[in-house]
C-alpha cells in the first residue's frame, strides 16, 4: 500500500545531489589550471631564454659567437672581456657614480612623490583637481629635448648629479599609484591620531608611512631601476668621463666595439667583437638589480595591487 510518506521519500533527492560542484574540484577548473600552468611556463621560458643566452655569450670565445655556436651553454670559455672591463679604474669610478646617483635620486624622488601623493589623496584639499591635472598633463606633454637642455644649462646643473636627479624627480605613474594607495587607508586612523594631538607631519610619519611599507618598497624599486638604467641624461648633460654613470661607460664601450667614433672607453676592448662586449655590458648592468629584486619582490606585487586595483 502506497502511503504519503513513501511518496515523499521517493521524491526526496539524495543529500548533496543538487549541490553544485566546488570550483576547485570541477573539471573546468582543473583544465584551466593546466592551461594556466602551460602558459606561465611558456612566458618564463620566453623571458629567461634571451638572458641565459646573453650570459652564455659573455663567457664564450670570440670564434664561437661568430660561428653561431653559442645558445644556452658557453663555448670556448672566455673571461678576457670581463678582465679588460673590470681592470679599468674608470669602470669602477663610473660604477660608484651610478650607485651614488641611484641612491640620492631615489631618496629625493621618494620624498617628493610621497608628499605630493599624500596631499593629493585628501579630497577636501582646495585646488586638488588642478594639482592632479597639472601632474597628468606632464605625462603626455613636455617641453622637448632642446628646451630641457637649455633650462638645465641656464640653471647651472650641467656636469652635476642634479642634472640627473631633479628633471626626473617625480614619476607621475608612481605618483598616481601612491595617491590611490593613500586614499584607501582608513580615515578613522588619521582622525584618531589628530584627536591625540598629532599634526599633519606626525600623522604622515607615525601612522601613514608605517602602514604603507608595501607601496613604498614598490616605488623604491621602480625609481631605483629607472635611475640605475638611465644613461641618456648623463650622456646629454655631462662632459667629463669621471662623472659618467656606468651605463654611459658601457654604452661607449659598445659604440667603440661596433666601430663608432667614440673610442675613449673602448681602447682596451677593441680586440673583442661587439656581440661579446654587449653581452658583458648587459650582465654587469643588470646584475645588481637582479640581486636586490628578490628581497622586495613580495612588496612589489602587494604594493602595485593595493595601489592600483583598489583605486
Amino acid at each position: 500500500m502506497v502511503t504519503l510518506n513513501s511518496v515523499r521519500r521517493a521524491r526526496r533527492k539524495p543529500r548533496g545531489a543538487d549541490r553544485a560542484p566546488s570550483p576547485e574540484t570541477s573539471r573546468g577548473y582543473r583544465i584551466f589550471q593546466v592551461f594556466n600552468a602551460l602558459i606561465l611556463a611558456g612566458v618564463v621560458v620566453v623571458t629567461l631564454y634571451p638572458f641565459v643566452n646573453i650570459v652564455a655569450q659573455s663567457f664564450s670565445s670570440e670564434g664561437a659567437i661568430t660561428a653561431g655556436h653559442v645558445n644556452l651553454v658557453p663555448h670556448g670559455f672566455n673571461l678576457t672581456t670581463y678582465k679588460k672591463v673590470m681592470s679599468d679604474s674608470e669602470f669602477w669610478q663610473n660604477y660608484r657614480n651610478t650607485v651614488l646617483y641611484t641612491v640620492l635620486a631615489t631618496a629625493i624622488s621618494m620624498v617628493l612623490t610621497t608628499c605630493y601623493a599624500y596631499v593629493l589623496s585628501k579630497k577636501h584639499l582646495k585646488g586638488r583637481k588642478v594639482l592632479i591635472a597639472i601632474a597628468l598633463f606632464t605625462m603626455f606633454f613636455n617641453g622637448g629635448l632642446i628646451p630641457n637642455y637649455v633650462l638645465v644649462t641656464d640653471l647651472g646643473l650641467r656636469n652635476s648629479v642634479w642634472a640627473i636627479v631633479l628633471p626626473n624627480a617625480i614619476s607621475v605613474f608612481n605618483l598616481l599609484i601612491m595617491k590611490s594607495f593613500f586614499e584607501n587607508l582608513p580615515a578613522e586612523l588619521e582622525e584618531a591620531a589628530a584627536v591625540d594631538g598629532l599634526n599633519t607631519y606626525g600623522i604622515l610619519g607615525r601612522i601613514v608611512l608605517p602602514l604603507s611599507k608595501a607601496v613604498l618598497a614598490t616605488m623604491v624599486l621602480f625609481y631605483a631601476v629607472s635611475f640605475w638604467n638611465s644613461w641618456f641624461s648623463a650622456f646629454l648633460y655631462m662632459d667629463r668621463s669621471s662623472l659618467f654613470p656606468v651605463t654611459v661607460y658601457l654604452r661607449n664601450l659598445i659604440a667603440g666595439a661596433s666601430g663608432g667614433t667614440d673610442q675613449s672607453a673602448a681602447s682596451d676592448a677593441a680586440l673583442q667583437i661587439a656581440s661579446n662586449i654587449q653581452a658583458v655590458t648587459i650582465v654587469l648592468t643588470v646584475l645588481p638589480i637582479l640581486t636586490v629584486y628578490p628581497f622586495v619582490q613580495r612588496y612589489f606585487v602587494k604594493g602595485v595591487m593595493l595601489g592600483a586595483v583598489k583605486g
